[in-house]
């Protein structure tokens, strides 16, 4: 409770307490395994499967748009965004299913910064607000945020420091603000095509991306090459950035940017 400044009392302490004790117990067994990575008691240790649940707000995407496979391979056995200074530091979305958002404004932020050799922090409660194509807190898509964008904005974005993140539904106020950045296209990743993602990654910059995150093992996740059987391709639930990759012992990893702040992970990562 102290390192997480979550505060219980009466009912909810026991019931949080024993949610926690399930999570003790999962880390201990888990990480016993001798997996690629480990797992820790976090600040989500006390969530109900509801609460975590309710920051995993991507929704799957049915249009219509083609991807077009990228006639090019990726030139490096590893690449990481951050070493070129086109990366912003970790965010935190807060208890709000925003996480199509922080995923769309992380490649937003970094191909204007690779563009213009400008890093500049986009808002995502702009997003929240007024991206109708979307459901605040409820949860998005990437794809239908830069849809929106580019419709309704211009292609512009508000910047953080004006447009203050404040993890819950608001009404839209883009207009009051300074329009920067511009997005005028996007492209999509073949779906199950590892190669395309790489060279788009390694040609364009960060991706807005989606993974599952539904698992226990994700939720208490604390460092190493994520790797659970249980993991789907097909049921994705959390919007992240893929910002590079990179090979450890021959296995090929993703580095992949979550907007949980830094206290979950590596350092946010």
């Amino acid at each position: 409770m102290r390192s997480t400044n979550q505060l219980y009392t009466g009912d909810e302490y026991y019931l949080r307490f024993g949610i926690f004790l399930t999570s003790s117990r999962f880390v201990k067994e888990q990480n016993t395994r001798n997996k690629k990575f480990k797992v820790a008691l976090n600040k989500f240790a006390a969530y109900t499967p509801s609460e975590y649940r309710s920051i995993l707000g991507y929704k799957n995407d049915f249009t219509n748009r083609q991807a077009v496979k990228t006639q090019r391979k990726s030139n490096s056995d590893s690449l990481d965004w951050r070493d070129k200074g086109v990366v912003n530091e970790i965010k935190n979305q807060g208890n709000c299913g925003s996480c199509w958002a922080f995923s769309a404004v992380q490649a937003a932020e970094s191909a204007n910064a690779i563009k213009s050799g400008t890093l500049q922090r986009y808002s995502e409660q702009s997003l929240v607000d007024c991206v109708s194509y979307c459901f605040g807190c409820n949860g998005g898509i990437m794809s239908k945020a830069f849809d929106y964008i580019m419709s309704h904005q211009q292609g512009h974005y508000n910047l953080e420091d004006e447009y203050v993140y404040t993890a819950v539904d608001g009404k839209c106020k883009y207009s009051q603000y300074t329009p920067v950045g511009t997005t005028s296209d996007y492209f999509k990743v073949v779906t199950y095509d590892e190669d395309d993602l790489a060279a788009k990654l390694e040609t364009y910059g960060p991706v807005a991306v989606a993974i599952d995150a539904s698992q226990y093992s994700f939720q208490l996740y604390s460092g190493g090459i994520y790797d659970e059987p249980s993991c789907t391709s097909t049921f994705l639930d959390h919007g992240v950035g893929c910002i590079g990759y990179g090979v450890q012992d021959s296995t090929k990893y993703w580095i992949v940017r979550n907007s949980w702040g830094t206290s979950w992970g590596e350092n946010g990562y």
